[in-house]
C-alpha cells in the first residue's frame, strides 16, 4: 500500500517531529514549493535546503531553483519514474 505517497522505489524514513507543524513554520515561498513538488518532502528536509540555498546568498526564486534541481536529481534516482518535469 502506498498511500499519498505514490509509487516510488525510493526509502522511506520515519520522522521524528511533528511534520505538519515543521511545514507550518515554512516561509510561503517554501510552502508553496511544497505543496506542488513532485515527491512527498519532509518539511525538515526542505527547509535545510533553502536555508542552505539563502545563506550561500541565494534570492527567493534561486532558492526554489535549487529545491527543484534537487528534486529533479532525486526523480532520476527513482527506477520507477516516468514523469520528469
Amino acid at each position: 500500500m502506498t498511500g499519498n505517497l505514490g509509487s516510488t522505489a525510493l526509502k522511506r524514513r520515519r520522522r521524528a517531529a511533528d511534520p505538519m507543524m515543521t511545514y507550518d513554520r515554512l516561509p510561503q515561498p517554501l510552502r508553496r514549493w511544497l505543496a506542488e513538488a513532485v515527491l512527498p518532502w519532509s518539511p525538515k528536509s526542505c527547509k535545510r535546503i533553502w536555508e542552505k540555498a539563502r545563506m550561500n546568498g541565494l534570492s527567493v526564486d534561486e532558492a526554489i531553483v535549487a529545491l527543484t534541481e534537487v528534486e529533479r536529481k532525486t526523480l532520476s534516482r527513482d527506477k520507477h519514474c516516468v514523469l520528469v518535469n
